[in-house]
């Protein structure tokens, strides 16, 4: 199994050291598989989409739109 290094914000490691009963190593690699099934997911129903980047763009652009619209803000 491969190491990872992680870079983490003291107020969140203080929290850490309080619960130490918790296996820290595990909640993140539960997470980071979650993320990755997600990914993987994605990953398949995209391969079958015949949708281009361009035409994603177009239509976050006429969403953005609808939505500026409906708010009064143009």
């Amino acid at each position: 199994m491969t190491n990872m290094t992680l870079a983490i914000p003291e107020d969140l490691m203080l929290i850490m050291k309080r619960h130490k009963e918790i296996r820290w190593s595990e909640v993140a690699r539960e997470a980071i598989w979650d993320k990755a099934r997600k990914l993987e997911i994605m990953d398949s129903i995209l391969s079958k989409s015949k949708l281009t980047e361009a035409d994603a763009i177009e239509i976050g652009r006429k969403i953005k739109e609808g939505i500026a619209k409906r708010h009064g803000i143009e």
